[in-house]
């Protein structure tokens, strides 16, 4: 009786690490929006110092809440640019390169008051918590988030690997797109038309029935001996 009694909270300890995983939490504070109203999204400090440390987000630790955030990935048409990750008119969001961050409360000013080339801003437009729950999953694409929580499946036939089979990249700051104001855009190459390529023969008038013979006139003239 007393060793069944000490195998009980191990056995609870057990149970409530476990569900955490799984936890519907409809009413979970996500970080506060002030604190990441000011970021930088350089790594470059005048006079040296520490960097400042990254905000955490709840919803990374919550299979559910990167799920909702995968379904808004799409319900915003997220990858009508950005592609399911591999990037299309957007950058790519699966390697390790970064232009303005990789840390939670970076991509989420990205997404609040937008970038240069192209990313809207959708502040006014996305509820708060939908914000963070969609930071959780852009950064889960690229394997940053605890994979015990990412999510385990694609929601499409065809695709890349789900976020949990996903490797770790080390983020990289990226150089800015290559058609950026004040450069030309990249110019198509000109393809040179093939000279292998003969006409076709022209088609032959059809002739039926003997060939009418020219007339002639006057005398025949004699035939040479």
């Amino acid at each position: 009786m007393r060793a069944s009694r000490s195998f009980l909270p191990a056995v609870l300890l057990v149970l409530a690490v476990s569900c955490k995983r799984e936890e519907h939490g409809f009413r979970v504070v996500p970080p506060n929006a002030a604190s990441a109203s000011a970021v930088r999204v350089s790594d470059l400090i005048p006079g040296g110092g520490n960097p400042e440390p990254a905000l955490k987000n709840p919803y990374e630790q919550n299979a559910y809440a990167m799920g909702e955030g995968q379904h808004l990935f799409d319900a915003y048409n997220c990858s009508g640019c950005h592609a399911h990750g591999g990037g299309g008119m957007g950058p790519a969001l699966m390697d390790d390169k970064w232009i303005y961050g990789s840390e939670p409360q970076q991509i989420y000013m990205t997404i609040m008051e937008g970038r240069p080339n192209g990313m809207p801003s959708w502040r006014g437009k996305i509820p708060n918590n939908q914000v963070w729950e969609l930071v959780a999953f852009v950064r889960s694409m690229s394997g940053l988030v605890n994979k015990q929580a990412a999510p385990g499946r694609d929601e499409h036939m065809a695709g890349p690997p789900p976020p949990n089979s996903t490797e770790t990249e080390q983020p990289n700051n990226s150089s800015e797109p290559s058609d950026a104001p004040g450069q030309p855009p990249a110019q198509p190459p000109v393809t040179q038309p093939s000279s292998d390529i003969s006409p076709e023969p022209l088609a032959t008038q059809p002739t039926t029935g003997p060939v009418p013979t020219q007339p002639t006139t006057g005398a025949i003239p004699a035939t040479q001996q």
